[in-house]
């Protein structure tokens, strides 16, 4: 397997950068359309959906730290909800591990979630969450790894 690296600067982590066929003999053929192709799972259908564990959920692509289960929710949609990215100190998302990008794919705005480490697409953020931050991260289980707290 071959992996490119760029680097964005001195002040950022270097991108993992897998070619289409490196990626596809990584993940499974629903992770590869999920998080390389901007594709959904099916509502109601992740398996992390009703997970009530206590850990972080990671990028199934790189495995950076993206989600605490501190700020997982039920929001009723279909999808797993979480108020915040880790790493989010208030409103500043620079220490996170995800970036928000415009999606104009469906004909109207939407604002995509991807892994600032990969690229993987994660779901999308919605300006209809819970208090205090009012943020709903709609995020496909199949894009995530859960890692339970060590107790």
């Amino acid at each position: 397997m071959r992996i490119r690296k760029r680097s964005e600067g001195s002040l950022t982590k270097s991108k993992l950068c897998l070619s289409k066929t490196d990626w596809q003999k990584k993940l499974t053929p629903e992770q590869f359309h999920v998080t390389r192709e901007k594709g959904t799972e099916a509502p109601f259908s992740g398996m992390y959906l009703n997970n009530k564990e206590t850990g972080m959920y990671h990028c199934v692509c790189c495995d950076s730290p993206l989600f605490s289960s501190e700020k997982k929710y039920c929001s009723g949609t279909g999808w797993p909800s979480f108020s915040e990215a880790h790493g989010t100190e208030g409103s500043d998302e620079s220490h996170a591990g995800i970036l928000r990008r415009l999606d104009n794919s469906l004909g109207h705005t939407r604002m995509e979630v991807v892994c600032k480490q990969c690229e993987a697409h994660l779901g999308h953020v919605f300006p209809d969450g819970p208090e205090p931050t009012g943020q709903r991260f709609c995020i496909n289980s199949v894009a995530l790894k859960f890692k339970p707290s060590k107790h």
